[in-house]
């Protein structure tokens, strides 16, 4: 299928607009910064690339522009014609040929130019050329601006015009205005048309789709139509027109049996006879609408007779397409307000539309090829015995089954509708009750009896049961408490079992108190703030009497506690005593004796190192090794500390401005000055 969107054609900017686009994408696309010390080879290529690019910038636009608007000659006639009644073909063509004659003539201004560029001898000489010719192109577009901007509003106007496939199952309403044709689209259709109670209300086409038969049909509301000569007949008719003529499809023509709509049936019937000639090989039905209002039987003999020339004039329409005569359908009554035949006029049409196409498959050229394809092999019979076709038994037996089973049993559904439907029929809830006779089933059951629940006393052997539970969950407990409350004693436990079971309790009592030991030494206890030992009670040497007394050495410790206690804000840099060579200095006084006496070894600064040289505990094999890898660490950073790096995990993306793009460009402002 043919699907034509005009939704998707691109929007038509003005003759302005198109020339500021066109010429600061040239200015943002190319370089921008040249200088007069430039060889002139590369003045002269500098201004051709602007010439150039400029000209292919408005081929580009001016091409799409022609491509995507639809040529009438290509697309469906329906179509063709329909534009043609919209917008006047001629000027639609004018239109879309300006501007082919426009991108023409732009490709033969860059062509002149370029080939000016190739002897321009100074910079002056090559920026007037190319000022001249961006200049020359503009003008040529701004020539167009009327032609653009009708385009535009063509564009507009396509864009909401429905989606129509003229090639697939299409129904089509007709007739005067004010006669019921909206209303009977939004009925069978989901499309949501504007009714109201005057004529005209309707003056475009309008699409809606319909199932039938598993099939999609499209419906088309049409505007109304008025009975005057051809010329005559404003946008709004010839819409309708169009429609008829070119759109296979089955008509419903729509008639206003009770004059509401303004026009009698006579005028009706004139609108017909003047347009029966598009009618020609397409399903017609006459649909007589507002049948609540005046009945068809109730017309006069003058007005009937026309409905039935009408009717004579549908199944015509029939016999013309090579189908036999038959009024079944040609005419119909409904009514939309009370959906009085709704549905069967739908049904009709799409009936008669099916069956129509069908016919034509059947008789154009392209069944014959399918049907020689097709061969149906029929054996011949070689006596006269008869040899029905061989079922298993197993088979038979199944469908018997199956079908016994079908008619055995039945649904409360089907009991529903057997008795008189929902609302009846009340389904009886107590017939599968399982009792020991049938009988008691309806029986009706008293909630109380002699002062007691009878729901108290359904099951005989309540009480029982619940003897038992309550036995059970007393030896339940029972079990669970003597488990709880069981310890091992040592009397029924032979002499051996008896020692092994003295060690294990001697071994657990020995491991309580170690853990309790380790809980209450110095380790794990908490520091004591100084504020809470103001007697001075937690001293040095007072640790070393209670060392002394667990029989443990005491310097280690109290060396230790001494240097935590010097003040490290107060501490100077002291020089090192590691040194063993005889650079030191040799001091003799008392004062600086008792000082290296006091000083802890555990604060003297460690001695310089070459880089290479390995300490225990790097995990380098050797000094090499150690350089080596050294070496690949700057070189892994060195990259990075070219970019300006803070580490790794720096993703900073800087704000790059290039030359050509922030250089010599205009501030805010006006685009006059090109």
């Amino acid at each position: 299928m043919v699907q034509y969107n005009f939704k998707k054609i691109t929007v038509v900017p003005s003759g302005k607009d198109f020339i500021d686009i066109i010429l600061s994408r040239t200015q943002r696309q190319t370089p921008t910064v040249v200088h007069k010390g430039y060889a002139i080879s590369r003045l002269r290529k500098f201004y051709m690339r602007k010439v150039k690019f400029t000209q292919q910038n408005f081929h580009e636009k001016l091409t799409a522009i022609i491509d995507e608007f639809p040529r009438l000659d290509d697309i469906h006639p329906f179509y063709g014609d329909l534009l043609h009644v919209l917008y006047n073909k001629d000027h639609y063509k004018l239109a879309l040929g300006q501007v082919n004659t426009a991108r023409n003539i732009i490709g033969k201004i860059a062509k002149d130019y370029v080939k000016l560029l190739k002897y321009g001898d100074s910079l002056y000489r090559c920026k007037c050329l190319k000022v001249a010719a961006l200049g020359r192109m503009c003008t040529v577009v701004k020539r167009i601006g009327p032609s653009l901007a009708y385009l535009e509003q063509i564009r507009q106007h396509m864009a909401r015009l429905p989606s129509i496939d003229p090639n697939t199952r299409t129904i089509l309403i007709c007739g005067y205005p004010n006669v019921g044709k909206s209303s009977f689209i939004n009925k069978i259709t989901r499309a949501d048309v504007d009714v109201q109670p005057y004529a005209f209300t309707t003056k475009s086409l309008f699409v809606g789709h319909t199932d039938y038969k598993y099939l999609r049909y499209q419906v088309i509301d049409t505007p109304g139509i008025l009975d005057r000569p051809f010329e005559d007949r404003n946008i709004i008719e010839m819409c309708s027109i169009t429609a008829l003529a070119h759109l296979r499809a089955a008509v419903l023509f729509f008639l206003d049996i009770s004059g509401s709509c303004g026009y009698s049936i006579a005028q009706q019937a004139a609108l017909f006879h003047s347009i029966k000639s598009l009618f020609m090989n397409k399903p017609l039905v006459i649909v007589c609408n507002k049948i609540d209002l005046q009945p068809l039987e109730g017309l006069s003999e003058d007005d009937m007779k026309l409905v039935m020339d009408m009717k004579a004039e549908a199944i015509k329409t029939v016999i013309a397409q090579g189908g036999e005569p038959n009024d079944e359908g040609a005419l119909l009554t409904m009514s939309a307000l009370t959906d009085d035949g709704v549905i069967a006029v739908k049904n009709a049409a799409c009936e008669r539309l099916l069956n129509q196409r069908v016919e034509m498959k059947m008789k154009s050229k392209k069944i014959n090829d399918c049907l020689n394809r097709f061969h149906v092999a029929v054996p011949k019979p070689r006596d006269t015995k008869e040899r029905p076709p061989c079922i298993p038994q197993a088979v038979l037996e199944a469908r018997a089954k199956a079908s016994a089973e079908k008619e055995k049993r039945k649904l409360e559904k089907d009991l529903e509708n057997e008795n008189g439907g929902a609302g009846v029929y009340s389904a009886n809830l107590r017939k599968h009750y399982i009792l020991a006779n049938n009988e008691w089933k309806e029986d009706i059951m008293p909630e109380i009896l002699d002062g007691h629940n009878v729901y108290d006393f359904v099951d005989p052997d309540i009480l029982q049961r619940l003897e038992e539970l309550e036995r059970q969950e007393g030896l339940r407990l029972e079990a669970e408490a003597e488990e709880d409350a069981f310890e091992m004693d040592g009397k029924e436990l032979t002499p051996e079992e008896q020692e092994a079971l003295a060690e294990i309790r001697r071994k657990k009592s020995l491991l309580i108190q170690e853990h309790r030991m380790k809980k209450s030494t110095a380790e794990s206890r908490p520091i004591v703030p100084r504020k809470f030992d103001k007697d001075r009670k937690f001293t040095s040497a007072r640790m070393g009497r209670q060392l002394s007394s667990l029989g443990l050495d005491p310097n280690a410790a109290i060396d230790r506690a001494r240097s935590r206690s010097v003040s490290r804000r107060g501490r100077k840099r002291e020089r090192s005593l590691a040194r063993e060579d005889g650079d030191a200095m040799d001091i003799d006084d008392e004062q600086s004796s008792k000082k290296l006496r006091t000083r802890s070894r555990s604060r003297s600064r460690s001695k310089s190192r070459p880089p290479g040289e390995v300490t225990p505990g790097e995990g380098f094999k050797d000094s090499a090794q150690k350089l080596k890898a050294l070496k690949i660490a700057k070189k892994s950073v060195k990259d990075r500390n070219k970019a300006a790096r803070r580490g790794e995990a720096d993703r900073v993306i800087p704000n790059l401005k290039p030359k050509h793009l922030f250089s010599g460009k205009r501030s805010i402002g006006k685009t006059s000055r090109r």
